[in-house]
């Protein structure tokens, strides 16, 4: 197949899963040379979002997990039944995701907290008649009409306050001045989870965090291809043809603070990650809270590009609203197992079981998830990580009298501890742990009010050599901030782009589905 392509050449902007998801469907698909493969990422480490790193001494940290679902991740699963496991060569990735969450299913028996410390009940989801009234005309209304709409234009106060809302935020990373159209989405792409999202029991784990269970072996992969990746490399801006249709001629980057250009031939293909939900991230650690930095090289290419050619999408409508976009997530490394002992004793999870609990009464709006243990690959027996997250940074806490986004690691500590009422093991608990608190001011961007267009195609019309891929380009009926969007731009995008004749696996339309109809309809009046 070399002799077919000749020296056409591919470029991926960006080192996310949606370029190494884009990379192995060119070797798998299009029986693409690897060599000819370059992904470029300008930090020194490929995952994107999907990121793990650090050791006992400095502390773990993960900036977001990802919760998988093994009902809606179509792509995302037929892609990784293709990777083989590091720890086991003769079974693939997603059959060791299986293995691993069949034995530690995930289920939640305290999913909301509230300010007494205790758990509440929540089979019942709290709605009244006019939240089920506005839910059902809702998804029967089409996503056209919702154009730039906020959730809380189509809610009224009591559905902000009840127990499902509480639970689909947080789980979802909802706010109430969020896309309504992508609500709407969500509804319809997880309406299989309505009826348990009070346990969690859809949420499928990997047996580490993302970037040890899905990144490394994907590179692994990738590598015995040959694929050039192009590490600390910088993508500032394409050129373009002079011509109605969208032909990139130009690719302009810098390596090492040098600016290089590399000239188009005739058939190479750049395929963008435009945007970043990570981007602008900063840590602190537990004795200084982090910074909250602007826009960097991701949103500055989209911004830059968009204006050069019609259909490119709309970035200021996602990176022009820190405030509405971010919020901050802490990850605790504890050298004794005393908390995760005590969260097992309060909380009834056995621990380990990933069951996200949220304090529902907190000003933060904070949750915490407990993994199971290890999560990571270097980590030693008796040291244990948690991570957590605030929806509402701005606010000042209920304990600690400061707003989580300046507090230390070790405020933010103080405040969780005593919303679990461990206040008597606190000094005990703070003295054996390291919490390094992360603000990401775009992690929800993607979630801003939008219209239709604002987002660009996949493939923009009248495009010749130019993709979009990642959580800021369009798909239909598909849902952002998910691992699915990311591999399913990146499949759109090659089989698209290569003339691949196999379809990429559809979105399955729950909403047609008699049975989950029924249990959903259930759980609106449970």
């Amino acid at each position: 197949m070399r002799k077919e392509y000749g020296n056409k050449q591919v470029y991926f902007v960006g080192g996310g899963i949606a370029s190494l998801a884009g990379a192995c469907y060119l070797i798998r698909d299009c029986e693409f040379p690897g060599e000819s493969i370059h992904i470029f990422e300008e930090l020194n480490v490929l995952g994107g979002s999907n990121d793990g790193a650090g050791d006992p001494e400095k502390g773990y940290v993960i900036r977001g997990g990802r919760m998988l679902n093994d009902e809606t991740y179509e792509n995302t699963w037929e892609l990784l039944m293709m990777i083989p496991s590091i720890d086991n060569p003769n079974k693939s990735v997603r059959e060791e995701i299986i293995e691993f969450d069949t034995a530690h299913p995930t289920h939640s028996n305290a999913r909301l907290v509230n300010k007494n410390g205790e758990v509440v009940d929540v089979m019942s989801m709290g709605f009244d008649n006019d939240d089920r009234i506005a839910l059902v005309k809702l998804i029967a209304t089409p996503e056209k009409k919702l154009n730039k709409l906020k959730i809380s234009d189509w809610f009224g106060p009591h559905f902000f306050e009840t127990n499902f809302w509480y639970m689909w935020a947080t789980t979802f990373a909802f706010q109430p001045w969020h896309s309504l159209s992508e609500l709407r989405r969500y509804m319809i792409r997880f309406m299989h989870e309505f009826p348990r999202i009070h346990t969690l029991e859809g949420v499928t784990r990997t047996p580490y965090n993302q970037y040890d269970s899905i990144i490394l072996p994907i590179e692994k992969y990738l590598n015995n291809y040959n694929v050039d990746f192009k590490m600390k490399c910088t993508v500032i801006d394409l050129d373009f043809k002079d011509s109605e249709e969208i032909t990139v001629t130009k690719v302009h980057y810098k390596e090492e603070g040098v600016e290089k250009i590399i000239e188009f031939n005739e058939g190479d293909i750049v395929i963008v990650t435009n945007g970043s939900m990570t981007e602008g991230y900063s840590l602190g650690s537990m004795t200084k809270a982090p910074t909250i930095n602007g826009k960097g090289a991701s949103w500055n290419l989209w911004d830059k590009i968009s204006k050069k050619k019609p259909g490119l999408g709309n970035p200021s409508l996602f990176d022009d609203y820190i405030d509405g976009s971010k919020w901050e997530s802490f990850t605790v490394t504890c050298h004794d197992s005393k908390f995760f002992d005590l969260m097992e004793k309060f909380s009834h999870n056995k621990a380990g079981t990933g069951a996200l609990v949220t304090f529902k009464d907190s000003s933060w709006l904070m949750s915490i998830v407990l993994a199971y243990q290890p999560h990571f690959r270097n980590q030693p027996d008796d040291v244990k990580v948690f991570w957590g997250y605030g929806l509402r940074p701005d606010n000042i806490g209920d304990y600690v009298k400061k707003k989580m986004s300046e507090c230390t690691g070790e405020e933010i500590l103080i405040e969780l501890l005593h919303h679990l009422k461990f206040e008597e093991d606190m000094d005990d608990i703070i003295k054996s742990a390291n919490c390094i608190p992360c603000m990401m001011p775009f992690i929800t961007a993607q979630f801003m009010p939008r219209s239709i267009g604002n987002r660009p195609q996949v493939i923009p019309k009248g495009s010749t050599n130019l993709a979009f891929i990642g959580q800021f380009c369009e798909i239909t009926d598909d849902v952002v901030f998910t691992e699915e969007y990311s591999v399913r731009s990146a499949r759109i995008a090659v089989y698209k782009l290569f003339g691949v004749n196999k379809s990429v696996e559809p979105v399955k339309q729950y909403q047609y589905d008699v049975r989950t109809l029924f249990k959903s309809f259930v759980t609106l009046f449970r």
